[in-house]
């Protein structure tokens, strides 16, 4: 079985983040997705998401892409989940290009091209916009 992994917030779900997993599940037989907990994008990547972790995983565990969830606690812990998830392959979105590069000791690391014409960003921006316009 040929296993891949992957992380990222995943807050607000859209298209984008599906075609990236179904993207990356295409890679192999079972896909884990590292999601970044609240604690985690507060503290380190200085971001609030609009879901709870708990509300994210049950989104991400609904996509028939994705066989296991587990909780992104810190950067550093992708060397050990690699290991003890005996991930063959790694994968992140493309704007991460050469970030992970140092897993190639571990495992193949693939840096799948991002939909250009959506993000989360976006996303908020806009509605943003249509709440005060």
């Amino acid at each position: 079985m040929r296993k891949v992994i992957t992380y990222g917030t995943y807050d607000l779900l859209h298209y984008g983040h599906v075609k990236l997993l179904q993207r990356a599940r295409a890679l192999g037989d079972y896909l884990i997705v590292g999601l970044s907990t609240d604690e985690f994008n507060w503290n380190e990547k200085h971001k609030k998401c609009y879901f709870s972790y708990e509300e994210r995983k049950s989104l991400l565990e609904a996509l028939r892409y994705v066989d296991l969830v587990i909780p992104e606690q810190s950067w550093d812990q992708k060397i050990s989940d690699v290991k003890e998830f005996r991930a063959d392959v790694f994968v992140m979105g493309d704007d991460w290009e050469g970030k992970f590069d140092f897993l190639k000791d571990y495992c193949e690391v693939v840096y799948l091209p991002r939909t250009p014409e959506i993000s989360t960003t976006q996303i908020k921006k806009d509605l943003g916009e249509k709440k005060n316009g």
